[in-house]
């Protein structure tokens, strides 16, 4: 859906004039050029107008590194890497590197074509090579950042079988998997032997996508892509990105209204702000990025209260924060998989807006209001911080209120202001963001025991089991079934408190034409560049 907003100009009036120096994007000396890239494609922010005729200027997150691997779920690793397989519109696997491929399920076996004649942007070929030594380091690479490693656990050989085949050998059956092949593929030749988390390669990368680096101005907060003419697909209309990375919300939303940046995915506040200007569109694209309080289950206090986490639900007034907050852009949230195809089962959705149920579950749980009216149990009061990145506005809005919230029923909520997440700080949780935009396992390193990015610790030997039965069910029927158990199972003994869905706004000048809404975006709303190559802006 594409619909225009109206804008008030009196708004932002306040926050431009503080934010105009920050967001100039100008000054910086400290430039990468990417070895294969376009030397000459270095700008200044703004620029002149025939440089940005057929550039577009976009108001992007902060950006640290661009390597598939180490990236999941940033915008620009999809653009510069390709995957054997690439998610379409609706989400669903389909042929990229791979011109084809075939899977024996006797042999429990994917066979891989791979295109022929594709160059990396550094002019070298790419061949099978590059894929098995991928995957491989996906597979075996102990130093590399372990988040993803769940999701190709399943895996049990790559193997070259000629310059151009494939064949990754699975241990059982696993339908999902297919969403995973579309993980970016390095060039061997530039990474083999280096440290991946270290590696010069992660601010030069060299893929085989759409767009090629050009340059990275460190200081500038600005990254400059040109169209690769070599593409093997559909090359793109835009033959410029220029992506500036922004620190905070504020400071995108003025860039967009002082002419600064082509397109931005701004929270809901902001972007009902350009309701009504004639020079401003908004795309609204559903999302499955869900806000919520994740507790830390190995933290002292929930490893003693964890059977306390569900009741809070009763003391959130949801649809308020909904109605506030996100300005009623969104939806209230029961469930981590709510958005997916798979999930959806209202019969896990056991929570209302009730603070006289709230105590009175309290009350059986063996807590006590003492008398300065937070409740007690034990000894303990009910206490815990969650920790909020600070630049983030409409996350610290949603804690704010939640705690406002639970503290009005006894309970505190102590919200922590940080700039960077950190896991081994003591709290006792964090006000989350995740998304599961595509196949409903992709929460399944996030939820298991086990999982390879679950960081909070959350253990269920019952979700453990229903998520085991999604990953390997043999049909999608009886992978609905084990998700709707999931649902149900974890709404019962639950490690987070989920709040609310958010829906992607994203506003850009009138002249900008394809941005398609077809597609569920990710956390933060990543995935809008999905069909960046049938873009145009005309100026």
């Amino acid at each position: 859906m594409k619909k225009t907003i109206k804008f008030t100009t009196l708004a932002l009036a306040g926050v431009m004039a503080a934010s105009m120096a920050a967001c100039s994007g100008g000054g910086g000396t400290d430039t990468t050029t990417a070895s294969g890239g376009d030397t000459t494609a270095t700008t200044t922010a703004g620029g002149s107008s025939s440089d940005l005729a057929n550039t577009l200027v976009y108001a992007g997150e902060e950006v640290s590194t661009i390597n598939p691997l180490l990236d999941t779920h940033g915008e620009l690793t999809q653009i510069v890497f390709s995957g054997l397989l690439k998610l379409d519109g609706n989400g669903k696997p389909t042929e990229d590197l791979a011109e084809s491929y075939a899977f024996d399920e006797s042999a429990l076996t994917y066979t891989f074509k791979l295109r022929q004649g594709v160059k990396w942007h550094d002019g070298e070929d790419f061949n099978a090579d590059d894929v098995v030594y991928t995957y491989k380091r996906i597979l075996e690479d102990e130093a590399l950042a372990d988040s993803i490693r769940s999701d190709y656990e399943n895996i049990s050989s790559v193997d070259k079988k000629d310059d151009y085949t494939v064949e990754i050998k699975l241990k059982k059956l696993m339908l999902p998997i297919e969403t995973y092949f579309a993980i970016g593929i390095l060039p061997q030749h530039l990474y083999d032997g280096q440290d991946l988390e270290t590696t010069e390669y992660n601010q030069k990368p060299i893929g085989t996508g759409r767009y090629k680096m050009a340059s990275w101005d460190a200081d500038g907060g600005m990254i400059t892509f040109t169209a690769n003419t070599d593409y093997y697909g559909k090359v793109p209309n835009i033959e410029k990105l220029v992506y500036k990375t922004v620190g905070d919300e504020t400071t995108k939303a003025t860039m967009i209204q002082a002419g600064e940046a082509d397109l931005a995915w701004l929270n809901s506040k902001y972007a009902t702000t350009f309701n009504g200007n004639n020079n401003f569109t908004q795309w609204v694209f559903k999302t499955a990025d869900y806000r919520a309080a994740s507790m830390d289950m190995s933290s002292d206090f929930w490893k003693k209260n964890a059977d306390s986490i569900g009741v809070l639900n009763y003391a959130v007034d949801k649809q308020s924060i909904v109605d506030s907050v996100l300005v009623g852009q969104g939806e209230t949230a029961y469930s981590p998989i709510q958005r997916n195809p798979l999930g959806t089962d209202k019969a896990a959705d056991i929570y209302t807006y009730d603070t006289d149920k709230f105590a009175s579950e309290m009350e059986k749980l063996g807590w006590k209001k003492g008398s300065d009216g937070i409740y007690e149990r034990n000894g303990d009061k009910f206490h815990f911080t969650i920790q909020t990145r600070e630049w983030e506005e409409e996350r610290v809005d949603i804690a704010n209120v939640v705690s406002s919230m639970l503290k009005k029923v006894g309970v505190e909520m102590e919200v922590v202001f940080v700039q960077k997440f950190d896991w081994k700080s003591g709290y006792n949780g964090f006000l989350a963001g995740y998304a599961t935009e595509f196949d409903p396992d992709m929460i399944y390193r996030q939820y298991t025991t086990d999982g390879s990015d679950n960081n909070m610790h959350y253990s269920n030997a019952e979700v453990d089991k229903y998520l085991e039965e999604g990953r390997y069910g043999a049909t999608e029927d009886a992978r609905k079934t084990a998700y709707s158990n999931f649902e149900k199972a974890y709404a019962q003994s639950p490690g987070v408190l989920l709040i609310a869905y958010l829906e992607g706004n994203y506003v850009g000048v009138n002249g900008l034409k394809g941005l398609d809404t077809t597609r569920t975006l990710g956390h933060h709303a990543v995935g809008v560049m999905w069909n960046i190559e049938d873009w145009t802006i005309n100026r």
